[in-house]
């Protein structure tokens, strides 16, 4: 099973795959926030815009406390965040590397997919969006880590 620590361990694989496979089109999103909208496009088709909805926002919860300036970022109804942007420019994000705020985000959002969804649909749904992250074995599911 994926431990809290993994979950950060995996969070940050993830955003390190798509900051790799990022285009030049999407370069003007942070990775993150890139991260985020894959998810969003899969999940909200698996578990409908209000099952992302009150996903996103327990994660948004959850990651506040640890990065506060979070507090300006909201969900909007189809789930997609809005003021993430803003806040990347307000604290000099750079578009290439995650702030923070939103490595915390992200490692909050994979919490809680690995506790509703479990381990297995949860490393498959990482594998289909990121593809290249598969030879990880936290991604692959061939390397349990006792």
């Amino acid at each position: 099973m994926v431990r809290p620590p993994e979950n950060r361990d995996l969070a940050r694989r993830l955003l390190a795959c798509e900051a790799d496979a990022g285009e030049t089109s999407e370069q003007m999103e942070s990775v993150a926030l890139r991260v985020y909208e894959k998810l969003r496009q899969r999940l909200c088709a698996l578990t409908g815009v209000a099952g992302f909805h009150s996903l996103a926002s327990r994660a948004l919860k959850l990651a506040t406390p640890e990065a506060p300036d979070l507090i300006a970022v909201q969900i909007a109804a189809d789930g997609s965040l809005q003021d993430l942007s803003e806040l990347d420019t307000q604290i000099g994000i750079d578009r290439k590397q995650p702030g923070k705020g939103e490595v915390i985000l992200i490692v909050r959002l994979v919490g809680l997919l690995l506790i509703f969804l479990g381990e297995a649909l949860t490393l498959s749904l990482m594998r289909d969006l990121w593809p290249d992250a598969a030879s990880d074995d936290r991604i692959s599911g061939n390397g349990r880590k006792s």
